[in-house]
């Protein structure tokens, strides 16, 4: 396990219930043995009906006064497009003091889907996304230890800024990352790594993990100190074709990455995702029964990841921690905890 124990969160599913539902998500997650609480921060749904899309920051501020124990994080958010760095920087400063020790920023290079409604801007290439978010990271770190920050960067500045409300007890930051340049990023710059569960073990395992390690080893870290989260998205249900079934809602998650990042209207997602969904089941961990669930999420553990964020695609959230406080979580922990 390295220096970090393994960490067992849950992701509250945010293109799916509205803000007040997912809030009592979060409690409830809490309640039922869960480490942390990670939500995403979509402008737009991966669907358009009965979509939902509630605001991240506004949304963290809230769970943080209803909760006392779990880690809160995004999963992830971007500081490039619709956010100046400095804004979040601002922000979860803010949420670092309500919530000490709680609050960890998780940072991607973005989608098209949430940040070209906003500012109508032409969405860039990989390259570009990634080197923004460079910037956006060393600007937030260099807001978050020094005053009167004048940053010059080529895509933002700032000019004599200062964060007020900083916490005693810096937030971390975790990179999100499909590819090995930003694994390479995130282990060089990041406190931890985030990716998603599904897409081939030879991916975590030779490229991914690597990286991680590549760039942590170049700016003189510790590659343990890093530490390697993956939302892993789990159809658990005592009923199999239930656990099936429940799995369609997100079958935009089965489109090819590089055509998902490049839709920016939830609509456009919607009708692509309907001839996909007979396949959204394969970036699922399907099953009901406890004993093939565990090996099923075994090999993520036996990989190196330590911090493992449940999702879950189904209505009956309450249901699943439940089942899951009962039936799984024990059980990993009792292996590997």
């Amino acid at each position: 396990m390295g220096k970090h124990p393994l960490k067992l969160g849950y992701k509250a599913s945010a293109e799916q219930f509205g803000p007040r539902q997912l809030i009592d998500f979060a409690v409830e997650a809490e309640q039922n043995g869960f480490d942390s609480v990670w939500v995403s921060d979509h402008f737009q749904p991966w669907r358009h009906t009965n979509g939902h899309a509630p605001q991240a920051l506004v949304w963290l501020g809230a769970v943080g006064e209803r909760t006392s124990r779990i880690e809160l994080g995004t999963s992830v958010l971007t500081p490039t497009f619709r956010y100046e760095p400095a804004v979040i920087a601002q922000a979860f400063g803010t949420l670092g003091v309500l919530n000490p020790g709680r609050v960890i920023l998780g940072v991607g290079s973005g989608e098209s889907l949430n940040e070209v409604a906003v500012t109508a801007a032409e969405w860039p290439e990989a390259k570009e996304r990634l080197a923004r978010l460079r910037e956006a990271v060393a600007l937030i770190k260099q807001l978050w230890t020094e005053d009167l920050v004048n940053f010059e960067g080529k895509y933002y500045k700032t000019k004599n800024a200062t964060i007020y409300d900083k916490p005693e007890q810096p937030v971390p930051i975790y990179i999100s990352a499909g590819g090995p340049v930003a694994a390479k990023f995130a282990g060089r710059a990041g406190d931890g790594f985030i990716c998603t569960s599904g897409k081939g073990e030879e991916l975590y395992r030779d490229k991914l993990l690597p990286a991680v390690e590549e760039g942590a080893k170049a700016a003189n870290k510790d590659p343990d100190d890093v530490e390697r989260t993956i939302e892993v998205k789990v159809a658990f249900d005592e009923n199999r074709d239930h656990a099936l079934a429940d799995t369609r809602i997100w079958a935009a998650l089965a489109l090819p990455a590089e055509d998902k990042v490049q839709i920016h209207d939830a609509r456009e997602m919607e009708r692509r995702a309907e001839g996909v969904a007979d396949q959204a089941h394969r970036r699922w961990l399907v099953s009901s029964d406890p004993e093939e669930h565990i090996e099923q999420i075994r090999s993520y553990i036996e990989l190196g990841f330590t911090h493992l964020v449940f999702h879950y695609p189904g209505d009956d959230q309450s249901r699943f921690m439940k089942l899951y406080a009962k039936d799984i979580m024990p059980r990993l922990r009792e292996r590997w905890g």
